[in-house]
């Protein structure tokens, strides 16, 4: 355990203080979708540093290095662009008001982001960690977790991208390809990607911590930052057509949507049929 806690508190410190920089660059710009930009930057790099420091065979720590990095900066480059590209998101907006602007509140919510960036990257140390030097059932099915996720996860990004991109669909629920199944298929598959790192940490020294990963991860997307902040902002946003898509459409599991309401012009048994 004290093997993981000098890198962790490492790890935590460069993070606090690149969060307190983009803080400044939030300060500057009004727009605190940066801090999202550099959580995910900053998981990349500290699994870049993991492989390099780890104490596990170098097939465990490239493959964390490689898998983990890629994902991390793939999520931060598609985040960038979204944060230069679009207005603030509405939930820092909404904070934002929520606020009153207050930048010390700003401040304390960009170092939880430097202590979650901390946790968050917990499993890619523990996996980086394992001694088994050659490929076993359980780094296969790893592997083949995190390309099945990662893959869902982009394939719902750029579906998203798409529609809203077209100006006909402002206002709208995007109801497209993975979204018609949940209302949050970028966040399923975020979640199942975690537990790729805890496939790979099997036969490693501690390697239930890994299972903070998909742990925290759940809890932060279902009862903290994720999903009640994304839904009250969609509800704001596009109210009954979004209320409709809640009651028919699974939260973040994909699964076939729930039958829509009986067609209102429908008549009830034994009622006249109305004239066209």
């Amino acid at each position: 355990m004290p093997t993981l806690l000098a890198p962790l508190l490492q790890v935590w410190l460069v993070a606090a203080l690149v969060m307190a920089a983009v803080w400044w660059i939030q300060k500057r710009t009004r727009n605190a979708g940066f801090v999202d930009v550099a959580w995910a930057a900053l998981l990349g790099t500290a699994a870049l540093y993991y492989g390099l420091i780890a104490d596990g065979a170098l097939l465990s720590r490239v493959i964390v290095a490689v898998l983990a990095a890629a994902w991390g900066f793939r999520l931060a480059l598609h985040l960038l662009h979204r944060v230069l590209n679009e207005r603030e998101d509405g939930r820092y907006a909404h904070l934002r008001e929520h606020w009153g602007g207050h930048q010390g509140k700003f401040f304390a919510f960009f170092q939880a982001q430097a202590l979650a960036v901390a946790l968050f990257s917990l499993p890619f140390l523990v996996a980086a960690g394992n001694p088994t030097e050659s490929v076993t059932l359980w780094t296969v099915l790893g592997v083949l977790i995190w390309i099945f996720s990662l893959s869902g996860e982009s394939i719902a990004d750029l579906q998203l991208a798409q529609f809203r991109a077209d100006p006909r669909n402002r206002g709208k629920t995007c109801r497209a390809g993975l979204w018609r199944y949940s209302r949050h298929p970028n966040y399923f598959f975020e979640w199942l990607h975690w537990f790729a790192y805890l496939l790979l940490a099997i036969g490693a020294p501690h390697a239930w911590l890994a299972l903070i990963g998909p742990a925290l991860m759940l809890v932060s997307l279902c009862w903290v930052s994720g999903i009640p902040f994304v839904e009250a902002q969609s509800l704001r946003s596009r109210g009954d057509d979004y209320r409709e898509y809640q009651r028919t459409t699974s939260v973040l599991v994909p699964w076939p949507p729930r039958s829509g309401e009986k067609e209102k012009g429908k008549r009830k048994k034994g009622e006249p049929q109305a004239p066209p």
